[in-house]
């Protein structure tokens, strides 16, 4: 089976997440996408996010009806701060006939080249990019890598970091969530 990786703090997930997964789930030869919740990206503060199992939480919520999408909590147990290629090193022993290929966006991409042991995953693992709405386009040096594939999935400009902020600005932004994720966020007093 293979399976592709979605990492992210996902703080909230939200419909953007979805569609891009479920656009990979159904257009690529990707057989499932899981949602790997991020305990704590080395790139950002960790003090605007909820609590691990309360976004895991949210993940499950937003994806049970889907079966080619399943949330993941395999970084909760990895030592902190962890790295995608000692995850990848993971799951791979953990699951020895799953083939794990990675989910990034295109700006993500730009930086590829300075995450720990970056060649180690592109000699193991497929990279599956998704298009972002960026300015000054620049070529990337992974541009026409074999294992790297560029998805025509739709764009999607929608934040967890503007999702937080209109709910702490008090904002409507119960149609950019699954209808479960919104009522557990409402419920919750989530971001206020």
């Amino acid at each position: 089976m293979k399976i592709g990786l979605y990492f992210g703090s996902f703080n909230p997930i939200h419909i953007g997440h979805l569609v891009i997964a479920n656009h990979l789930a159904e257009y690529s030869d990707l057989d499932q996408i899981w949602f790997v919740v991020t305990p704590h990206n080395p790139f950002k503060k960790k003090n605007s996010l909820l609590d691990n199992y309360q976004r895991l939480e949210m993940v499950y919520l937003a994806t049970k009806d889907y079966a080619k999408l399943k949330p993941s909590d395999i970084e909760f147990n990895l030592p902190q701060p962890n790295y995608t290629v000692n995850t990848l090193a993971y799951l791979q022993d953990k699951h020895p006939d799953h083939e794990f290929a990675l989910i990034m966006g295109e700006d993500n991409l730009k930086s590829f080249h300075k995450w720990k042991n970056y060649q180690v995953i592109l000699e193991n693992h497929h990279i599956y990019v998704y298009p972002r709405i960026t300015k000054n386009i620049e070529a990337s040096q992974f541009d026409g890598h074999e294992k790297i594939h560029a998805i025509d999935a739709p764009i999607m400009e929608l934040s967890s970091t503007f999702i937080r902020k209109a709910i702490k600005a008090r904002k409507n932004v119960e149609p950019m969530l699954p209808k479960n994720v919104w009522e557990y966020l409402d419920e919750m007093n989530f971001y206020r």
